[in-house]
């Protein structure tokens, strides 16, 4: 990570309050799935691969056995940080400046955890370095249901929603890569006419065809809006209602650092003139890939 210096954030307030971003995109598994209470360390979740069936016993019948039996997974935590330095000046700047700050790091920081929870569901990738934790197996990307992206983008929901659903699965829900949501807006019919025009241009699509809807460049594996970065995946569809299971399991206190070097980046803070700002959060997941199929360009 790149320490910022007081030149990189030291702007009058007038500027700050200014600054306009390009529009960022979020976590989709946040949007399309709720989260869960779950307490600290490896939960286990129960599951039955088999549904229970009722049985009719006559008068003095002897009751016979279910086959099913319940089974379990694992859902283990992993902990994801937030970092941010800058100058020490901004202890003595004014209240205004200050605020200003600290609530523009609320919202990227925000972001970026929310954006870390896709990528480590969805491809197991550590957002800072975009490389894969090689150590963690149970990510949604391992599923076998795969669709190659065609020339008519609602035949391919439509394919990987009966893959889905040939499982034995409902489907609640899509997430989509920005690029992916635009081809899905703008597809007509032969006469020109929109084939969904309630999707706009799809920068905030919220439903398609019965399904729940989210828009994320997570989705292709980005680290950051805008990132090279493509592991050519434009669609995930499944059930995220029941498929992926998380939580948060803990929030650490939001602290201000002012001594060492407690990023690592060879820089001690005092000696630099530098604070830090850091937020933690312990994230616990576990996607059941059997419930999902992706949408992925191959050319």
């Amino acid at each position: 990570m790149v320490a910022l210096t007081s030149s990189d954030v030291l702007l009058p307030t007038q500027i700050v309050d200014g600054i306009v971003e390009k529009s960022k995109t979020g976590s989709t598994i946040a949007a399309l799935s709720g989260q869960e209470p779950m307490r600290f360390g490896d939960v286990n979740i129960v599951t039955f691969d088999d549904d229970l069936t009722a049985e009719f016993v006559e008068e003095s019948g002897a009751k016979s056995e279910d086959s099913a039996q319940p089974g379990s997974v694992v859902a283990i935590p992993h902990k994801a940080v937030v970092n941010f330095r800058t100058s020490d000046e901004f202890k003595i700047a004014d209240e205004d400046y200050q605020l200003g700050i600290l609530d523009k790091f609320e919202e990227k920081c925000a972001r970026a955890l929310a954006r870390g929870l896709d990528l480590g569901a969805y491809y197991r990738i550590n957002p800072r370095t975009g490389n894969a934790v090689t150590g963690w197996t149970n990510y949604l990307n391992t599923t076998t249901n795969r669709v190659e992206k065609g020339a008519n983008a609602d035949i391919d929901v439509e394919t990987a929603a009966g893959l889905v659903i040939g499982d034995g699965y409902s489907p609640t829900g899509i997430a989509m890569d920005p690029s992916y949501a635009w081809t899905l807006s703008t597809a007509r019919y032969a006469d020109g006419r929109k084939k969904y025009p309630e999707l706009g241009f799809g920068v905030d699509v919220s439903s398609f065809e019965g399904l729940s809807a989210s828009v994320s460049s997570t989705v292709s594996g980005k680290p950051k809006d805008g990132d090279a970065a493509d592991n050519k995946v434009r669609a995930i569809l499944g059930n995220f209602q029941q498929g992926i299971r998380w939580g948060v399991q803990r929030t650490f206190p939001f602290r201000m650092l002012e001594f060492g070097d407690p990023d690592n980046t060879g820089r001690d803070l005092a000696g630099h003139n530098e604070v830090l700002f850091r937020a933690e959060v312990i994230f616990a997941w576990y996607v059941f890939v059997d419930q999902f199929a992706v949408i992925e360009d191959l050319v």
